[in-house]
């Protein structure tokens, strides 16, 4: 296991899925190689224009996020033998990193391939994420102020929701994408636990299905929970309070995957910092704007001073409310990984 020494502890933890995203772009269309009535023995390969390898996973996405924002954070989880070009470029950040790596495996990765009409074909291999069960979160939570747990291998969501739930520190519980392999049991268990619940109105829709439990029931058993919208905004409850928050404008969308964890990085930064719900709301839209503009989870940057620029034009009603010390520790630069998201091919 590697586990960075530091002589004070980050204010926030992740436990979260780690992977590379790999993406495909090809340039035909999908059902022009499918016969309808052979796919009970469909065979089938697509010659692809463009393959891009980037770093991605829920908790790779939000401890990047945070790390633009200037919040340190403890990112937890299990990687493989291929992690020392992710790991180059988290340590640049600033980012703590709690890893079981497996020299037997590779990270697990996504494989999305998208045709010239947006339709995809995607897979995920998990890699070694079930071995992150063997690192207990309980002493990294009890020095944080923030633990968030999102998607990964269940037996160790189980098991962080449990060590988060008993540690002090405010718990946020966000399964996300798991919530359809969850049990119900499972579901009830972390939201039992949890100080907040975070997750756009489907997921909500989804573990009503799965527990019986509404959005109403939810806010009234935990102090802090958010739903988002996708570009109609976001709401946030908190004891008793209940602020609906616009989306901030996109430049243009390339791509919508990774906006969530940006989001609630925003969504934590701006709980760090005390702001009013208002600003929290729009500190968290922001980040995850910056998202969707790029193909890829964590291709995107910024300095502090563009943030706030950007911030002030986006909500004019509340310039001045985010200031750049706020953002104080945020990096000024990114040096390039040399071999990592780099085109392995592309024909011109």
């Amino acid at each position: 296991m590697s586990n960075t020494p530091v002589t004070d502890a980050p204010p926030v933890v992740i436990s979260a899925s780690i992977a590379y995203d790999h993406i495909m772009a090809f340039g035909g269309s999908f059902a022009d190689h499918i016969i309808p009535e052979k796919t009970h023995v469909i065979s089938v390969s697509f010659l692809v224009d463009s393959l891009k390898k980037q770093r991605g996973g829920v908790g790779g996405n939000i401890a990047y996020n945070l790390a633009l924002l200037g919040t340190r954070s403890t990112l937890v989880g299990a990687v493989g033998s291929d992690f020392a070009p992710y790991r180059e470029v988290f340590e640049q950040l600033g980012i703590d990193l709690c890893v079981i790596e497996d020299e037997n495996q590779l990270t697990a990765a996504s494989f999305m391939m998208a045709d010239r009409k947006d339709n995809q074909i995607a897979s995920f291999f998990p890699g070694p994420a079930d071995r992150a069960a063997e690192i207990s979160v309980a002493e990294l939570a009890s020095r944080a102020q923030y633990a968030i747990l999102g998607a990964t291998a269940p037996n160790v969501m189980r098991q962080h929701a449990e060590q988060f739930g008993r540690s002090g520190c405010r718990f946020i519980y966000d399964p996300a994408f798991q919530i359809i392999v969850l049990s119900p049991e499972d579901l009830r268990a972390g939201i039992d636990v949890a100080w907040g619940l975070v997750g756009n109105d489907y997921e909500f829709a989804m573990i009503e299905r799965k527990t019986g439990l509404t959005l109403d029931q939810l806010a009234d058993r935990v102090p802090f929970l958010a739903v988002t919208f996708g570009d109609q905004g976001s709401e946030i409850r908190y004891e008793g309070r209940r602020v609906r928050v616009p989306a901030a404008p996109a430049r243009a969308v390339q791509d919508p995957t990774g906006a969530g964890d940006a989001y609630r990085s925003g969504l934590i930064k701006g709980l760090l910092l005390g702001l009013d719900l208002e600003v929290v709301g729009r500190l968290a839209g922001l980040t995850a704007v910056y998202a969707v503009e790029q193909v890829g989870t964590q291709e995107h940057f910024y300095t502090p001073e563009e943030f706030v620029a950007r911030f002030d034009q986006a909500f004019p009603d509340y310039a001045g409310a985010l200031r750049v010390e706020h953002l104080a520790g945020a990096p000024r630069s990114l040096s390039p990984v040399t071999d990592y998201a780099q085109t392995v091919r592309e024909r011109r």
